[in-house]
């Protein structure tokens, strides 16, 4: 949800995702001078035991609090600091511990005044109900994800996971936030008589396999197309072998087929499940980027995405069925192919279209590079594995729009000055907390390490860890691209398929592009938000730490000169914080509708032919 309330001077406006809650501030040029941050205050609605606080502050005075590190409340621990005392010098900021479905109220008031004599101005209170985690037809669940070390040590010491294959386990339900919670869900409630289509690559992780085998047994069809591991590594065993011969699934029940094997692809990188209501009507499906793995429930920050549409399950259904035979890439791509054509330049309002791969031509990056250039307020865009060519033009362009791009790796020498050398573009990269990346030849090679954190040890070690640093992704890893999430027609483009042309020529791969979804649009860009600052501060930090060894930086500024940053004409600050108050009437549609051809309305009528829009 979205509201916006103004006072005075001052205007907030509050965007709702399910776990998190984005709050962006905005004052005239004159109010900014004195201003010294703001207070907020947070309230449960509807609890009784819950009284409003002030949120928290990461910062304090150094002519108030000099030594932060050592100071300690009445029992010892850390002290923590109020943004009512030390409040946030930002005009954009993040409540990353919301509940889905949940009233709360914020309070933001702008302080004056000088460090240990602040004095507030009217508060501006307004009231944000989170979204549920399954409503409209969309349920999205994202991850804590590699991310959350420091927050990791402080809840449960610095350590690994002890049970990282316990469901039930306080560790594992922290990290997956929701997420295996959700994947489970979805198969534990799969009655008898029903079925289940699954496509998996990486196959591994004993409380899927195990529900599965539990679904099974009760009497769900379960069929299972799975990466073919023994062949792709030459070897005896392969991982998802291992893991499927100890769940105990079988190959058949009786006449019935359970496991495909799927060799005859590149990668068979699709991580989604149908649900078949009476075995054969297909009715819900699940997918997104979350690999069958610990790390990818618990270490990769990943998405799962849960569609009740059942003209979309249907066509994954018909896209299953393909899979199953194991054919050859030629034969593999006719079929994606024939079931989704090419979408148009602008694609039907509400409405949610499907991408299968592989195909014959990666042209549809042409189709993504175009959609980044029809925004009018920004773009948000994760790249696990890199930046493809055919995107680097509209995302290095000088225009009025910012792009925020979110990478696994930092960017080569070369593709960073592309992307930077004007001012509408910021990178933030994955990186382990206490380690720095170094580069070869202008590419990040290693890490060299700073610090130990023992969650993100485990998570380098766990199945995707080579030490070569090459082809495996550690912490980005979801694969969505946003125009325009802040209007009032965004498009969200979300699946299993890495934004390159392997990934559209070579592999199986699945994509979604919803428009017109303002719900899931809120709770993809908040996400976003907080995997995109949190980086940023990783980033910020490890240089920091591994320059002047005093990655801290725990004091506020001590006067207003804090906003200047904010209020400089074209500087990035300056139209982040504008941005989040231009028009929602105007986005990408505009320019999409004047390119759009005849070529593109055949399409429309050819894929509504086939059922597919």
């Amino acid at each position: 949800m979205r509201i916006t309330k103004i006072k005075g001077e001052f205007r907030v406006k509050a965007i709702a995702g399910t776990h998190t809650v984005l709050i962006a501030m905005d004052c005239s040029e004159t109010c900014r001078h004195g201003l010294m941050g703001f207070a907020i205050r947070r309230e449960v609605i509807g609890e009784n035991d819950a009284s409003p606080k002030w949120l928290r502050s990461l910062k304090v005075f150094k002519s108030v609090v000099p030594d932060p590190q050592n100071e300690l409340d009445p029992k010892g621990k850390p002290k923590r600091f109020s943004t009512w005392e030390h409040p946030i010098q930002s005009f954009l900021w993040g409540d990353y511990t919301a509940e889905p479905d949940t009233r709360y109220k914020f309070t933001i008031v702008p302080m004056y005044g000088a460090p240990g004599k602040l004095q507030p101005r009217p508060g501006i209170a307004l009231q944000v109900h989170t979204e549920k985690e399954f409503d409209q037809g969309h349920g999205v669940w994202f991850n804590r994800g590699a991310i959350a070390s420091q927050a990791f040590a402080r809840q449960f010491g610095n350590r690994e996971p002890s049970e990282p294959d316990n469901p039930e386990s306080e560790e594992t339900a922290w990290l997956s936030r929701g997420l295996l919670e959700a994947c489970l869900r979805f198969i534990n409630d799969t009655p008898a008589g029903y079925g289940l289509r699954v496509a998996a690559y990486e196959f591994t992780y004993k409380p899927i396999l195990d529900a599965l085998k539990n679904a099974l047994d009760r009497g769900v069809d379960v069929r299972i197309v799975y990466h073919d591991t023994v062949k792709a590594s030459g070897k005896e065993k392969g991982a998802n072998e291992k893991a499927i011969k100890a769940a105990g699934l079988p190959k058949k029940i009786g006449r019935r087929q359970v496991l495909f094997p799927r060799s005859k692809t590149k990668i068979p990188h699709n991580k989604f499940i149908v649900q078949l209501k009476d075995g054969t009507e297909p009715i819900k499906l699940w997918t997104g980027s979350t690999n069958f793995t610990p790390s990818g429930f618990l270490g990769q920050t990943n998405v799962g995405h849960l569609i009740g549409d059942e003209e979309t399950a249907r066509m994954f259904l018909a896209y299953w069925e393909i899979l199953k035979r194991d054919p050859d890439l030629e034969t593999a791509r006719t079929g994606a192919t024939r079931l989704t054509p090419n979408p148009p330049s602008l694609i039907p309002a509400n409405s949610t279209v499907r991408v299968f791969s592989p195909r014959p031509k990666s042209d549809l990056l042409k189709w993504y590079g175009n959609r980044i250039g029809d925004a009018t307020g920004s773009v948000m865009f994760t790249a696990a594995f890199g930046v493809a060519k055919q995107l680097i033009p509209k995302l290095a362009e000088d225009c009025d729009y910012l792009r925020f791009l979110l990478m696994e790796k930092p960017p080569g020498d070369e593709l960073k000055a592309e992307l930077t050398k004007n001012r509408d573009c910021i990178i933030s990269y994955g990186s382990v907390l206490g380690e720095m990346y170094t580069f070869k030849d202008g590419q990040p090679t290693a890490r060299k390490r700073i610090k130990e954190f023992n969650l993100d040890k485990w998570f380098l070690k766990e199945e995707h860890y080579r030490s070569a640093n090459e082809g495996f992704v550690f912490f980005i890893h979801t694969k969505f691209l946003l125009i325009d999430p802040l209007s009032d027609d965004p498009l969200i483009c979300t699946g299993s398929a890495n934004f390159s042309s392997n990934s559209l020529l070579q592999n199986d791969e699945n994509m979604l592009l919803i428009r017109g979804d303002r719900r899931v649009a809120d709770i993809y860009l908040t996400e976003f938000d907080r995997i995109f600052r949190h980086f940023y501060f990783r980033d910020i930090a490890n240089e920091i730490e591994a320059e002047r060894g005093d990655a801290q930086g725990p004091f506020l500024c001590e006067t207003s000169q804090w906003t200047d940053s904010y209020f400089k004409p074209g500087a990035f600050k300056t139209r982040r914080r504008e941005m989040f108050f231009t028009d929602p009437a105007k986005c990408w549609v505009e320019k999409a509708g004047t390119v759009s051809s005849t070529s593109d309305k055949a399409r429309i009528r050819k894929a509504q032919a086939l059922e597919v829009v």
